[in-house]
């Protein structure tokens, strides 16, 4: 009701136009029947409110007619995220619905609340990147109830019965082998193993993240098959932003002097951006190490800059790519009944710095 009375707003320019006709109407009878200038405001006030309640009652139909669609992510702000929430919310607008967008952040309570949230406000249909696995089958189960559509955004989750939730994302698998492939190409290319180099590999893992496994053991696995010993891999633990990858892999630099070269991969791109912010504190120079990103979105800002950068290449994957596969999925699902895919798995691409710009902007 307050919109529809706003300042220059259709309704206030309905309303002053049925306000000075009445007002004209009642000058005339005040100057003609004297006594019914009652009646003439009260004959103003009426056709005013009519009009109002009138356009009130067309906004909030056309608002019902449109079905609610919620995206909600971990950590929100960062530009993966950012990417696949914009695009989850204009597929859904594009297709006649209505979005709204949450940050989770990495609280696993909030992941929870704004699922409970999202189901109270009338929402047909969630995707969620859950900040902690474990909240899996209270999610689903929270979902179900409502008979709410429910998929699993970049990060698996299961229900209370252990079976899968409907997942968009990528294969952290593959995304893990494609890393360590092009780090163990790299190096290879480098000369660093035949040269006596002393070569010493940070893997920056997030051990809690079942996805973040995947990737970081396929990346071991590939760059030992490329000549690194298991014994010369230092694990780096972080959540998944980049200080505490820089803070958690200060004092393993330190520990490991004799390293002359390093290779750094990890479950995202802010994982390897605060190892190379830490190796750059150490006094590590760009051209002594290889790190490939996932992600790509940090990698590609060097590299737009022409800045020299530890980033050899990185793996692209599309945040925008999940959110609109994410909100196509829900979509048919509420509007088609459509069954949701048990898995729809988005592409990836390596990418390096004179070649990146054939697949994306970069956002600096």
């Amino acid at each position: 009701m307050a919109d529809a009375l706003a300042p220059g707003g259709p309704s206030t320019i309905i309303g002053d136009w049925a306000l000075q006709r009445a007002r004209k109407e009642e000058n005339v009878r005040q100057s003609t029947l004297g006594g019914v200038r009652t009646t003439g405001a009260l004959t103003a006030l009426s056709v005013i409110a009519t009009l109002v309640m009138t356009s009130c009652g067309a906004s909030n139909s056309a608002s019902a007619a449109k079905p609610l669609f919620v995206g909600i992510n971990k950590s929100a702000d960062q530009q993966y995220f950012i990417d696949q929430q914009q695009a989850f919310k204009a597929e859904i607008e594009k297709k006649g619905g209505q979005a709204k967008l949450y940050n989770a952040k990495l609280d696993a309570n909030t992941g929870i609340s704004e699922v409970n949230d999202a189901i109270s406000a009338g929402a047909k249909g969630i995707a969620i990147t859950v900040p902690d696995q474990t909240i899996g089958p209270a999610v689903s189960k929270a979902a179900a109830d409502a008979k709410v559509a429910l998929v699993a955004t970049d990060d698996a989750i299961k229900d209370g019965s252990g079976n899968p939730v409907p997942f968009v994302g990528f294969s952290g698998t593959d995304m893990g082998s494609k890393v360590g492939d092009e780090a163990a190409k790299l190096l290879t290319a480098a000369g660093w193993l035949t040269s006596g180099k002393k070569v010493g590999v940070l893997s920056v893992e997030v051990q809690t993240l079942s996805v973040c496994n995947d990737r970081t053991t396929a990346e071991k696995a590939k760059i030992q098959a490329g000549g690194v010993p298991a014994s010369s891999i230092y694990p780096v633990p972080y959540s998944g932003e980049t200080p505490a990858a820089q803070t958690a892999a200060g004092p393993i630099i330190t520990a490991h002097p004799n390293v002359t070269n390093w290779i750094v991969f990890a479950c995202n791109d802010e994982g390897v951006l605060g190892t190379l912010n830490a190796l750059t504190t150490a006094g590590a120079k760009p051209e002594n190490i290889i790190a490939v990103g996932l992600g790509a979105y940090e990698a590609c800002k060097p590299w737009a800059a022409n800045q020299p950068s530890g980033f050899k290449a990185a793996l692209f994957i599309s945040g925008k790519d999940v959110g609109i596969a994410a909100a196509d999925a829900l979509w048919d699902k509420v509007q088609n009944n459509v069954a949701l895919p048990a898995s729809t798995i988005a592409k990836t691409t390596i990418v390096h710095p004179n070649d990146y710009s054939q697949y994306f902007p970069c956002t600096k």
